[in-house]
């Protein structure tokens, strides 16, 4: 009796073992497929960034031969990367740098603001503190381009309408309602650091930059990635303000109108060259600092 009893729990561990191992390879393939999907037009605009000429038919480039070369089949070349840096039609390093100060100025204050934000709304407890938090939750629920208008008026008023890094002064002032995920960050930290720290005579800016700092690495590195991806890739504010100016456009702005013109077969190529370009400091950041970004989630999604 034991020993039936014995095969039929085998048979049964046997054929569950067999059940999960199927199911397991459905569900690797099919996320090994969807990300094959996923990563066919990043390795679509690579290719194309070291085409020769324009092809949009062709995925890869192909080798430098005679017959391809009088076929005229794109080759292999980085051409387009040198031609992007010292084409006078498009100053992209211009658009770089504009990119780059708008983005490290406006995360070095967003990032202080909504840290410094979202350990208030955390620690303290003060009158409509509730209300408070529902508001900005509420407000940021709508897209920003919907303000464009009375924003560009606002400015005009004051008098920057025209000056791209006006930008910063736009972003950084709606920073303090993306709290949400820092704010559960910083719930999670017990309370009981800051009074230990209050009792040795620490007050709140030293609790905030000596002691609970320290332990939010990961929800600072989550904030200072977002941020900065933000306007990094922000085209609808950017281009309103632009307005035609070549000199005052972002990569994004500058970037779109490479291929708004009849003759974007000649800057194609310069295109995705850019693309990779603008792309590559994004994707060494999330690289490098995955790590801290992953925990920055989770941990920020533990408590509202």
């Amino acid at each position: 009796m034991n020993y039936a009893l014995e095969n039929q729990a085998k048979t049964h561990y046997r054929s569950h073992k067999r059940a999960l191992h199927i199911r397991n390879f459905f569900i690797y393939f099919f996320l090994i497929l969807i990300s094959v999907i996923w990563l066919i037009p990043f390795l679509y605009l690579i290719m194309q960034s070291f085409c020769s000429n324009y092809a949009p038919s062709f995925f890869f480039p192909y080798t430098p031969t005679a017959e391809h070369i009088a076929q005229g089949y794109p080759i292999w070349t980085g051409a387009n990367y040198i031609k992007l840096f010292n084409d006078a039609d498009y100053p992209f390093f211009r658009w770089y740098l504009n990119s780059l100060v708008i983005a490290i100025v406006s995360c070095a204050v967003e990032t202080v603001m909504v840290l410094g934000t979202s350990y208030a709304l955390s620690r303290l407890r003060f009158k409509m503190r509730q209300p408070l938090m529902k508001l900005m939750l509420i407000l940021g629920m709508f897209p920003g381009f919907l303000s464009m208008v009375i924003i560009y008026f606002i400015l005009k008023l004051v008098g920057i309408e025209k000056n791209i890094y006006s930008l910063i002064l736009i972003y950084i002032a709606g920073s303090a309602m993306q709290y949400y995920i820092a704010k559960g960050f910083f719930d999670t930290i017990p309370r009981s650091l800051d009074e230990a720290a209050m009792i040795d005579g620490a007050d709140k800016n030293t609790v905030f930059f000596k002691v609970i700092m320290p332990l939010s690495k990961p929800i600072v590195v989550y904030t200072i990635l977002i941020i900065f991806t933000a306007p990094w890739g922000d085209f609808m504010m950017a281009s309103y303000l632009a307005s035609g100016n070549q000199n005052m456009m972002t990569v994004a702005v500058g970037m779109q109108q490479m291929l708004s013109l009849e003759d974007k077969q000649t800057h194609f190529g310069e295109f995705c060259a850019g693309g990779v370009v603008v792309a590559v400091p994004i994707m060494i950041l999330f690289f490098w600092l995955q790590k801290y970004y992953v925990e920055g989630i989770t941990g920020g999604a533990v408590k509202g």
